[in-house]
């Protein structure tokens, strides 16, 4: 029986819930790469399959495909190249016909829809004013409608590899899609669920290229061809009677991916669409970069957290046969805060009040040392050998401290040392951590010295030092999720440094300051630059480029490109000479969280130039006054979006 019902909780710890079918990850890159046209895979909603019979003969059947896709793809010679969009992954070879390629499906309105939109459809039309407990009966009622249009149609079936494979790479092979004929049998009562049929259709179609229909067949015999509905993704091509439908699939499965909590209908909320609306402004400002990109994926990183050890919590209650021992009892109990103090931070996260100016809790929590007690400064030697050719440029008054770890130099610093550092890679965990006032600079080329981000850090470079600099470096992020470069306060100086960003780029918080000349920042997902209301920041021959690589299906509604500011109150930016190009949002965007400039805005581009290229010069000084924006000869050219845009959220 497949449903729109939400997935189970520890609240059903009574039934048994497969963890092929809850909560698994697909990569939406690789779907999309194996797809065309599909949307990218969401768990089911649907929760307790039904044990499959005939359990010896499945396992036998599925023998077959245990290679991993590794060797898989080595047995087909020329044909295990990657292919575009349609490619289809490889299993052992059969004697039985190679499947087709899968069509494509329906491509979802959803991804189109504006947040005023979505807030409308979810909570004027959906939900109304139902109660958290009553929502799952208000999407059956939804979907049902909706599956009324049309009893028979074509689509493609996702389901987990590990219902075929024994053996298998969840990167190579995300999900198992087959070509199927669905059919809708009616409710025989209001509230009962609809039951969806399927058989496989002609021509055979699937991502594996041989798979043998003969197994296909077997596990639906033994699935009694009942599928989870939101599995199913229905084909482009037919008529417009299953295009509604695949909206009301998808409709569905974004409420319970992105909506849904399974903390809501365990308490009481007395305006339970108004908080529907605050999570639907939440994944909006997350998609169109209002929350930086880096702070978004924590949050993401924490859900995904909460909702894998609520699964574990309910596998392990299962397992438990009869009372349990003590040892259990401590574990399960260990389990449930984990999942508790979970539940509260991401509460924590959806209130709006806390998320307006960003990041709300400090990153460095260490206290600044101050000058030595003896008044001296000393100069850090970052080298594996040092030799008299380094050092002879010093005076011989110098201290010096040599060093083969960069983290042990900046451990080692006190306000007013210098750490002087020769070509080579490091990684430091104490750039996270500055709060003296201290100068870091490269010897020789920039890109020769060469510092890498802890992928298992979720900050770079942090700094709430007076007056710290950094100068001849090369910053490369791998793995963090904060902004490369986070000034929580105090004043940071970057000078000729190259930022390759994975994250966002520089992040300068509420009541810092940040000076960057002659250097390169690229590759961010969010703004290149990112000002806060009320920070400063000056900008001289920089090169911003290739910034707001966000990586989400909703990348036309986000306007973050070079350099993004958040006002009010307003930040204060200072740009010379400066060429920022090749962005995916606009050069500069200005967002302001009320209407207070929209009138100015609108008069400065009319609607016809969000490009930029239509800007009335005396409006748009006004406005730049207004902002305590100075602005002169640079260089703002071939941003997707434009030059220059006021964004109101």
């Amino acid at each position: 029986m497949a449903s729109g019902s939400r997935p189970a909780g520890p609240e059903d710890s009574g039934r048994t819930i497969s963890p092929g079918r809850l909560g698994e990850k697909v990569p939406g890159a690789v779907a999309a790469a194996t797809l065309k046209g599909a949307a990218s895979p969401v768990r089911s909603v649907v929760a307790s399959p039904r044990p499959l019979k005939g359990k010896a003969g499945r396992e036998a059947a599925r023998r077959r495909l245990q290679l991993l896709p590794g060797a898989q793809a080595e047995g087909r010679g020329e044909e295990a190249e990657p292919e575009e969009e349609e490619s289809l992954l490889s299993v052992p070879e059969e004697d039985e016909d190679e499947a087709q390629p899968l069509p494509p499906v329906c491509v979802s309105p959803m991804r189109g829809m504006w947040r005023d939109e979505k807030v409308a459809l979810y909570c004027d039309q959906l939900l109304q004013s139902c109660k958290a407990e009553d929502a799952d009966e208000a999407m059956s009622k939804y979907l049902s409608e909706k599956l009324q249009l049309k009893d028979k149609w074509l689509g493609v079936w996702k389901t987990n590899p590990e219902l075929f494979f024994v053996k298998y790479e969840e990167a190579s092979i995300p999900f198992v899609g087959i070509l199927v004929e669905v059919t809708c049998r009616p409710p025989q009562n209001p509230s009962s669920c609809f039951k969806v049929t399927v058989s496989v259709a002609e021509p055979f179609s699937s991502n594996i290229a041989n798979i043998p229909r003969s197994l296909v067949n077997e596990i639906l015999e033994e699935l009694e061809h009942s599928v989870p509905l939101l599995e199913v993704y229905p084909v482009e091509g037919q008529d417009a009677a299953i295009g509604d439908i695949a909206l009301a699939l998808e409709v569905v499965r974004f409420f319970y991916d992105f909506l849904w909590r399974d903390w809501d209908d365990e308490e009481s909320c007395d305006n339970y669409t108004a908080l529907i609306e605050e999570r639907i402004n939440l994944w909006c400002d997350m998609q169109d970069g209002t929350i930086p990109g880096p702070i978004a994926q924590r949050f993401k990183k924490t859900l995904e957290k909460y909702k894998s050890k609520r699964v574990d919590l309910v596998e392990y209650q299962s397992n438990i046969k009869e009372d349990p021992s003590a040892a259990e009892a401590v574990e399960c109990w260990k389990k449930y805060y984990e999942i508790v103090m979970l539940c509260g931070l991401l509460k924590t996260w959806e209130d709006l009040r806390l998320r307006v100016h960003g990041p709300f809790f400090p990153r460095i929590l260490r206290r600044r040392k101050g000058k030595r007690d003896f008044g001296k400064t000393i100069t850090h030697i970052v080298a594996k050998v040092m030799t008299t050719e380094m050092v002879k440029d010093l005076s011989s008054d110098t201290l010096l401290q040599q060093h083969d770890d960069l983290d042990l130099a900046l451990d080692s610093c006190y306000s007013g040392d210098i750490v002087v550092i020769f070509p080579g890679d490091y990684q430091a965990a104490n750039l996270a951590l500055l709060t003296d006032d201290i100068i870091i600079k490269g010897v020789g080329k920039r890109e020769e010295i060469v510092i890498t981000s802890e992928p298992s850090h979720d900050s770079f470079v942090v700094s709430k030092a007076d007056n710290v600099k950094l100068m001849h470096l090369s910053l490369i992020q791998q793995g963090t999720v904060d902004g490369i470069v986070v000034v929580e306060s105090g004043h940071m100086t970057l000078e000729n440094c190259i930022l390759k960003c994975e994250g966002t780029g520089v992040c300068v918080l509420t009541g810092a300051a940040l000076t960057i000349t002659d250097s390169e920042i690229t590759g961010a997902q969010g703004a290149g630059v990112e000002l806060y209301p009320g920070s400063t920041a000056i900008l001289e021959r920089n090169e911003i480029h290739h910034c707001n690589n966000l990586r989400t299906s909703d990348i036309s509604k986000s306007t973050l490109g070079g350099v993004n500011m958040k006002v009010l109150p307003a930040p204060k930016l200072k740009m010379n000479n400066n060429h920022i190009y090749n962005n995916n949002g606009y050069g500069v965007s200005i967002l302001q969280p009320t209407q207070q400039f929209f009138i100015v805005a609108e008069e400065a581009f009319n609607k016809g130039a969000a490009s930029g290229d239509k800007k009335d010069d005396k409006m748009l000084s006004k406005v730049m006054q207004s902002l305590n924006l100075e602005m002169n000869n640079n260089k703002i050219e071939a941003n997707l979006k434009g030059d220059i845009r006021i964004v109101t959220s």
